[in-house]
């Protein structure tokens, strides 16, 4: 069981765009690193954007699945799991991280916020917190 991505996303008119991300692509190959996390970017976007507000769903791409959490005001969340990681506990886990970023990060800045521009350093500490190590690890 292995979460890959955890991203915040604005669900802004007229596109969506990403504020904050955290990514564990330690288990692909050095070379395919960069173009899987460009792959998971891409995939929390498209479906952030294919998704209502006020809705949650898991979606399968390929071997992951991806579930998304987007609020009525627009702050979306999107975690890239394996297939065996629990729907409840991403669900959790998106429901946690979205509550703590609007309390950190002003609504005024979801529109025009970037990963670069946007001070929420939690993601990255949450991705390994609810990691699922083997056991004996």
């Amino acid at each position: 069981m292995r979460l890959y991505s955890l991203s915040v996303l604005y669900k802004g008119d007229p596109k969506v765009h990403l504020l904050k991300a955290a990514y564990d692509v330690s288990t692909f190959n050095f070379f395919q690193r960069s173009s899987v996390q460009e792959f998971m970017t891409f995939t929390s976007q498209l479906i952030v954007e294919r998704s209502e507000l006020g809705s949650r769903a898991s979606i399968k791409e390929q071997e992951y699945l991806c579930h998304v959490y987007v609020r009525n005001d627009g702050l979306a969340g999107v975690v890239i799991a394996d297939n065996e990681y629990p729907q409840r506990v991403c669900f959790t886990l998106l429901d946690k991280v979205l509550d703590e970023f609007s309390r950190q990060v002003s609504k005024m800045d979801w529109p025009s916020g970037s990963p670069a521009t946007i001070s929420y350093a939690a993601l990255d500490g949450y991705l390994s917190k609810y990691q699922v190590r083997p056991s004996g690890t």
